[in-house]
């Protein structure tokens, strides 16, 4: 079966999106979404890192329907927020993974923060992996990013820490920044050696008292590892807001492309992958979308909101 390019230029109110590709024919029937939760980077987000235009008109066309749109990444909230804010819709935010959900506004619902002794337990079983370590603080001032030094981070890392440089700050050792309890530790560098922090990870004996989430972008030999406080991931953000909102997980569709997303499609009631989706969300049954560089948000969108 194929399926048609979605227009990613600027549609005409009247444009509809094609529907999905479906391993099962399984979709929503309209009307009953009422929240629809999406990933940023690899799915709203274009190749340019930018919301195409058809993206942008479809969630506008659904807030409008009157369904909740909640964006849901891996990115801290203020690294997000000049994406949230292009929707031109007020909206809630689950950022860092699932670890802390937040309005527009700066409205809190939820933090789930890792315990700062075990991340200093964590730091310590990572003797080998210091030059790949990034902490996180929910702040927003100079040390909401804290790391010892730039010489081992792969160039696609640095420019995202260049472009944070306002928030960064240098300490060695690392653990000496422990003085509020983090939301998160990250890992980053190439693929191969985040295979071997991987196994590090496993070695540790920590597995039942943090969640190690994986994104990985094979084509800029880009990996990331968060770890975070045990049982939390985008799922359980999600499931969180979704239960103090009163929805339904059938009333619930989510759309991601990376590992780190799996937790996520596995809650929601309509699970949709992108068409440029990791190899480990195939396979699964999940209905398959475009690839963000045609739309893929657009084209899910279309099978819940007519008109």
């Amino acid at each position: 079966m194929t399926i048609a390019n979605v227009n990613c230029g600027r549609p005409k109110a009247e444009a509809r999106s094609p529907s999905l590709l479906k391993p099962e024919n399984r979709s929503p029937k309209p009307g009953l979404i009422r929240l629809l939760a999406s990933d940023i980077d690899g799915t709203l987000l274009n190749p340019q890192f930018q919301i195409s235009d058809g993206d942008l008109a479809a969630l506008r066309r659904a807030h409008e329907a009157g369904i909740e749109i909640m964006l849901v990444t891996g990115r801290r909230h203020t690294f997000a927020l000049p994406i949230a804010k292009q929707l031109g819709f007020d909206l809630w935010l689950i950022s860092s993974n699932g670890a802390v959900t937040r309005s527009l506004s700066g409205e809190n619902f939820h933090r789930d923060l890792m315990p700062r002794e075990v991340c200093r337990e964590l730091c310590g079983a990572m003797q080998d992996f210091r030059g790949h370590t990034v902490l996180t603080f929910d702040k927003e001032t100079k040390g909401a990013i804290v790391l010892e030094h730039l010489d081992d981070l792969n160039a696609s890392i640095r420019r995202w820490l260049e472009k944070n440089m306002a928030y960064i700050e240098f300490v060695a050792p690392i653990e000496k920044a422990l003085v509020s309890d983090p939301v998160q530790a990250m890992f980053c560098g190439s693929t191969s050696r985040m295979v071997e922090a991987l196994r590090a990870l496993d070695a540790s004996g920590m597995g039942n008292r943090v969640t190690v989430l994986r994104t990985e972008y094979p084509e800029r030999d880009l990996s990331m590892i968060d770890v975070l406080n045990t049982g939390c991931s985008k799922g359980h953000a999600l499931q969180r807001w979704a239960e103090h909102r009163g929805y339904r997980r059938e009333q619930v569709m989510a759309i991601g492309d990376n590992h780190n997303d799996v937790e996520m499609l596995e809650f929601a009631g309509h699970p949709v992958i992108m068409g440029n989706a990791c190899e480990e969300l195939r396979g699964r049954g999940w209905s398959v979308t475009l690839g963000n560089d045609k739309c893929g948000v657009a084209a899910a969108v279309a099978d819940v909101v007519s008109g």
